[in-house]
Formats: structure tokens, sequence, C-alpha cells
């Protein structure tokens, strides 16, 4: 215990910010009228647990090794998870243990999934509450993706390390510095959001509510039917924009800062993400405009466009069921699940870059095929790539497929049908929120599952969340060998 203690300070510290967020919550409910101790309740316990663990694990030397570096990295998402479901807990919503962690761990890993039936009848401290775990799940996701998960070499993330031996290609050798610069790029497009949700229509509590959840490409709502419920073509097309500069990568934005302006045309994995939405977008408007009449040239295109933006990057929004589209949306859509946006974003999946590493790697063999005796490297963002990255590449994906597949039969055989097993899982390793069918889909809730399923699909969001070898490796006994 004593050589971790730097780990539980660490959560200690988390804990504390946590319990000071929740004080949000309780003064909405102030002002809305809404009496109630929950979040005060909820505050003082998390802030006290966060104290405790801070005074009982002080040390002098603060380093991680890099078995720490991964225990911390699952127990902090995990132990926000818990005390993050504490003003579910409390509530009037009268939510199971397991139904109030699945929200949170939803929450906090920007899934989208909701167990909550009537959303628009829902107290608003609660409401905010889950806009607010998203928006520090989506920081986190960032922070961890440029500064924990490129330094534990995990699925191909070491590409995106801040530091190399090249002192032209540092951008931000601190990690404070980098957590600072990104948590203020990150506030102030929160804010211009939220700002221009409130110009074209909505009111100030909804603004805010959804400008939080939509940069951190979460997609709670305040509503039971997302953003059909607005009825306005103007806030979907801000949603639109918010949600891609929300999946774009925050290290462009870093080096956009530090005078590489043309960063947003030259990244590789920016643009691989920007033809993957055209052509999405053009498919799925083309079958809409052959096959259905109900809605005009301009309509057909902006439907199209903010439900294929919105499955892509995981936020999971929705204005219409698309599953009564027909057959091929499903298929489509959970195609897109897979693909995520780009890496060190707020967004989830396997991530654009992986899927243009594979492609190269494929374009490689093929080229060796036909000339044996060639020598053929494989470049990304003009670097050399070596073997050990393809490897660790198409290690994590075939390990994301087989955790899908294992997850769709652990809900199968809790007694779901095949398409609420198959989405379900999808949804949760990809971290989208909406699965398709009848019971979780667009206008479904994952309030009927039972508990099995729950706890499956949270440990499926958890496991995606944090790039799947970062839980995983810590079971592993050879690991935590000297």
């Amino acid at each position: 215990m004593n050589n971790n203690k730097t780990v539980f300070f660490a959560i200690g510290i988390l804990l504390i910010i946590l319990g000071l967020f929740m004080l949000i919550p309780f003064f909405v409910q102030w002002i809305y009228g809404e009496n109630s101790e929950t979040f005060l309740s909820s505050a003082s316990v998390t802030v006290f647990i966060g104290i405790l663990l801070v005074l009982t694990n002080q040390e002098k030397n603060k380093k991680l090794n890099l078995q720490q570096a991964f225990l911390l990295t699952t127990l902090s998402w995990l132990g926000i998870a818990i005390f993050g479901s504490l003003p579910f807990l409390l509530s009037n919503l009268n939510l199971s243990f397991v139904d109030a962690f699945f929200e949170s761990m939803s929450g906090i890993t920007t899934t989208g999934s909701t167990i909550i039936v009537n959303l628009d009848n829902s107290p608003r401290d609660i409401l905010m509450w889950r806009a607010i775990m998203q928006w520090l799940g989506g920081i986190g996701v960032i922070v961890m993706a440029i500064t924990v998960l490129p330094l534990l070499n995990i699925g191909g993330m070491q590409l995106f390390r801040m530091e190399s031996s090249d002192t032209t290609e540092k951008i931000l050798p601190k990690a404070r510095e980098v957590t600072l610069i990104i948590s203020s790029i990150y506030l102030v497009l929160t804010f211009a959001c939220g700002i221009t949700y409130w110009l074209f229509g909505m009111n100030i509590f909804d603004s805010i509510a959804h400008s939080m959840t939509t940069i951190a490409t979460g997609g709670f709502s305040t509503h039971s039917s997302s953003f059909g419920y607005f009825q306005n073509p103007k806030i979907e097309i801000v949603a639109i924009i918010f949600i891609i500069l929300g999946s774009l990568p925050f290290i462009a934005y870093l080096k956009f800062i530090k005078g590489d302006k043309k960063i947003f045309f030259k990244d590789v994995q920016i643009k691989g993400l920007i033809y993957i939405l055209i052509i999405s977008v053009l498919l799925m408007f083309l079958y809409l405009l052959i096959g259905n009449n109900e809605y005009s040239f301009i309509e057909n295109l902006r439907i199209s466009a903010f439900n294929i933006v919105s499955i892509l990057s995981g936020t999971g929004y929705v204005t219409s069921d698309f599953s009564l589209w027909g057959k091929f949306p499903l298929i489509f859509f959970l195609f897109l699940m897979f693909v995520g946006g780009c890496a060190g974003s707020t967004t989830c999946g396997i991530k654009i870059f992986r899927f243009q590493m594979l492609g190269l790697f494929i374009s490689n063999q093929i080229k060796k095929l036909v000339y044996p005796h060639g020598v053929f490297s494989i470049k990304y963002n003009n670097e050399k790539i070596s073997n050990s990255f393809i490897y660790s590449i198409i290690a994590f994906v075939f390990l994301y497929l087989l955790i899908f597949f294992i997850l769709t039969v652990l809900l199968s055989l809790n007694g779901l049908d095949f398409i609420t097993a198959l989405s379900g899982s999808a949804s949760a390793i990809s971290n989208v929120g909406p699965g398709l069918g009848e019971i979780i889909g667009p206008n479904g809730n994952y309030s009927d599952l039972p508990n099995f399923s729950k706890l499956s699909l949270s440990l499926g969001m958890l496991l995606g969340r944090l790039e799947l070898f970062a839980v995983l490796v810590l079971f592993f006994p050879s690991f935590w060998k000297n």
C-alpha cells in the first residue's frame, strides 16, 4: 500500500475537485427553488473522503512508475464514477445503486446512455449534474490522451507524444502547461457553444447543459427527445459545428497556438475525419432522398449531416428515430460507432488514425507481394512508422473486436435480443449512447435492462474510454513484477 501512496493522493485530489463541482447543481436547485439536500450531502461525503485520502497518503516524492500510472488511470475513473453516482442515488428518482452507477459511468465516460425515463420532468440539478459529469469526462479524456496514454504505449497512442528527441518538435514539455492550455481551449469552446445555442433559441439552462455535452461529445440532453425537442434547424447546425470542433485532436489546437497556422489543413488525421464525414453524409443523404419523400432536399441534407456527425463522433444526439429509416441506416450507423473521431479529442471508438494506419499497412503488404525484393516504409504525418507501432494497433483493434463480441454474448445470455445485444455492446465500448432497436434505440433507454446487463455495459464503457489495455493490464500478475 505504501508504494501506491501517490496514486491514492492523486485520487483524493480528484475527489475534492469532483465534490466542489457538485456545488454547482446545489446552486442550480436553489435558483429554481428545488428544495433538496442531495448535492450538499454528496459534496460533503466526496470532499471528506478526498481530504482523507490526501492527508493519509502524503509523500515527499510524488513520482509515478509505469505500474502506478496504469493503476491511477483506472482507479481515478472508477472512483469518480462511484462518487459521481451519489447524487443520482440520493435524488428523488428512486434509482438503485446499479442504475445510479450506470448513469454516472455513462456520464464520466461521455457515453450518453441513460436509464432516466422522463428527462423533461427530472430535477434540474440532476440534469445539470449529468452535463457536468460529461464535461469533466471530456476534458479528462483529452488530458489523458495527450499526457498519459502516449507514455504508456497503448494501441499506437505513442505516436502522439508531446515530446521527442528533436527540440523543435516540442510543443509544451510540461504536463501542467499542457493541462492548463487544453482546459482554457476547452472552456472557450464550451462558452462559445453555449452563447451560440442561446442566441439561436435555447433557454439559458438548456444552452449551458447542452454546450457542455456537445463539446464533450457526450450526448446527454435535458429532454427525452434529445435535439428533436427543439425542432430548430439553426440549433442543429450549431451542434454539428461544435461536435466537429470537439472531435478534432486538441494537440492540433496546441500547435495552432504555438504558431503552426496550417495544422488543421495538413494533419492527416483531421483530413481523414473530414473525408469520412463528407462521404458518410452523402451516402445517407442519397439514401434518404431516394427512399424517403417525407423531407425536403435541404431537410434531408441537414438530418443526414446531424445524425452522421452525432453517431460517428460518439455524441449520440438524435433528432428523429433513425431505426425507422430502413435496414441500411442500422448497419451503417453500427459501423460508424466503431470508427469514432480523432485521437486526442473527446470522441471515442477505434479512432481515425488506427484505420488510416491499417490501410497503410495493407497497402504496404500488397506492394511487397507485387515487388518481393522492394523495401517499403510506412509514413504517417511525414513520420516513419516502426513495426512496433503497427503491431500495437493491430493488437488493439483485435482486442477491441474481441471484447465487443464478448459483451454481445454476455448481453445475449441475459436474455436480450440480437439487435439490442449487438448494438448495446457496440454503443458501450465505443461510448456512443443510443443503440438500435425498440429497447435502447433513439426513442428508448437502458432502464428496462437487467442489472447484470447494466453492469456489463458499464464495464464496456470503462474499457472503451480507457483504451482497453490501461484496464486489462492490471489483471496480469507479470505486470506487477519488477
